[in-house]
């Protein structure tokens, strides 16, 4: 990590906690990673502790959702 950053000054604020917080927001985005999962990578008994601090809702997540809740509602109006 140190000689990454010596490299490239501009990153000097990313630490390995960082890339540990975006790798999992990603694994969260993903539909295949299930909580049990992710909570294993991670090392975590409680999934308090994992969902608290790692899943947060992303811009993306959100907008993914949104579209998944218009899908089912034009579906359920074409079955009226």
């Amino acid at each position: 990590m140190e000689r990454i950053l010596k490299k490239m000054p501009d990153l000097k604020r990313l630490t390995p906690h960082k890339l540990r917080h975006t790798h999992t927001s990603l694994l969260a985005e993903s539909q295949d990673a299930k909580i049990e999962s992710i909570m294993a990578r991670l090392g975590h008994k409680d999934d308090r502790t994992t969902r608290q601090i790692y899943l947060h809702v992303t811009k993306h997540l959100k907008e993914k959702l949104s579209k998944n809740f218009s899908d089912v509602m034009k579906e359920f109006h074409n079955l009226s």
